[in-house]
């Protein structure tokens, strides 16, 4: 059992019963995917193996932990095998909101990189990614985590190909990737999987991302769907007020150093590992905008901005809102990009998310949709496990006369 799942109030015997169940449930949703009996095994042994205390999920030691003599089944279950990951993508999004869904909850969006060796792994160029900190040989995908009061688990992905790949067929061709693929952009590829949510009936309210994603087609997507947003912005972003507003013209961090210290409030974005995450906060109503066409009622556009207590540093964040929306719940729904960030770090040091050993595309959807499954098992069996008890029905007793 993977060190990552943690519960309280639940005994062991009860945890170890609901983790079993569990499993099983999974394998079962997995298993039309596959034509062949053998291969629905090999795919069960695959997410035993990430679910397993192996630090490193690398093929020799998943087909040890499955009693394999080497990691032929498991590689032929990522490259030569005949199914759809992107089945497998809405078997995890259903999975998980069955548990998870909430009509507030916040659709997180972010990238992450996968460090490699080589130019053969599909989408692999030198570029940047925060989770090395530089310029690197890199793939990158970016993710959507669904984060709600019940927990948080990873709902969609895709693998970015840098127009280096896109502009070479043969390249293409060689890493197995579906004809038609064209160029995509991070925010492209993130709008995508708003649209797909949206379409699919997830319930959310919200959605969060940095800086990558603040402006543009994203903005423009969710104001029409109806979707309260908390986009983060560069400094230099311009902001406007009109129609009424206190008179605000300029760059972001222009417009936040000119605030009066009476403007910042002191809030918690959430609880992190030591304790609460407070920060300093601002808000700026801009404008009062009727919605689409098919929406009631006034929404408003800000800025957010949010100072750090340690070093004054500042971050800025364009919004959406219904009107009268208080601050503190803009807070919240920032607050929540700490989900994803969370997701990537059990994911990769318990789960094996970079542990990924195969070039071609398929073998990267796939692999990275088998850990987002064991990912949602885990925050399902959290969930469960630290529910109250349910209040008991039994009658009270009649006292004696």
């Amino acid at each position: 059992m993977t060190r990552t799942l943690w519960t309280t109030g639940t005994s062991i015997e009860a945890t170890l019963e609901l983790w079993a169940s569990s499993l099983r449930e999974v394998k079962g949703r997995m298993r039309p995917l596959f034509s062949q009996e053998r291969v629905a095994a090999s795919a069960g042994a695959f997410l035993d193996g990430l679910l397993g205390a192996e630090r490193r999920k690398t093929g020799w030691m998943r087909a040890e932990a499955a009693g394999d003599p080497g990691p032929w089944r498991q590689q032929a279950l990522l490259g030569r095998g005949r199914w759809d990951a992107d089945t497998l993508r809405d078997v995890v999004r259903d999975y998980a909101l069955e548990t998870l869904a909430d009509p507030d909850a916040v659709l997180v969006l972010d990238e992450t990189g996968f460090l490699k060796q080589g130019k053969a792994s599909c989408g692999v160029h030198r570029q940047y990614t925060g989770s090395a900190g530089k310029i690197t040989n890199c793939q990158i995908g970016v993710f959507a985590a669904y984060a709600s009061r019940h927990g948080h688990a990873f709902i969609d992905r895709a693998l970015y190909l840098p127009k280096t790949w896109t502009s070479d067929p043969t390249r293409l061709a060689a890493a197995h990737v579906p004809e038609g693929t064209s160029f995509a952009t991070k925010p492209g590829l993130a709008l995508a999987m708003i649209e797909r949510a949206i379409a699919a009936g997830v319930p959310f309210s919200w959605v969060a991302a940095d800086t990558v994603y603040g402006v543009g087609d994203i903005e423009m997507a969710l104001r029409r769907a109806g979707k309260g947003y908390v986009l983060g912005v560069k400094t230099d972003h311009a902001f406007n007020s009109w129609v009424g507003k206190p008179e605000i013209a300029g760059t972001a961090e222009t417009i936040a150093n000119g605030l009066a210290p009476s403007a910042w409030m002191r809030l918690s974005a959430g609880d992190g590992t030591k304790g609460a995450r407070l920060y300093d906060w601002a808000y700026c109503e801009l404008a009062d905008l009727d919605g689409a066409d098919d929406q009631t009622g006034l929404w408003t556009r800000g800025l957010l901005i949010r100072r750090s207590l340690a070093d004054g540093e500042q971050a800025y964040f364009t919004t959406w809102c219904l009107a009268g929306t208080p601050l503190a719940t803009l807070v919240a729904v920032e607050g929540r990009r700490w989900s994803i960030e969370d997701a990537f770090e059990t994911a990769k040091t318990e789960l094996g998310l970079a542990h990924n050993e195969t070039r071609s595309w398929h073998g990267w959807h796939r692999h990275v949709s088998l850990v987002m499954l064991a990912f949602a098992l885990l925050a399902v069996i959290r969930h469960h496990a630290n529910a109250p008890p349910p209040k008991s029905r039994a009658r009270p007793r009649q006292r004696a006369p």
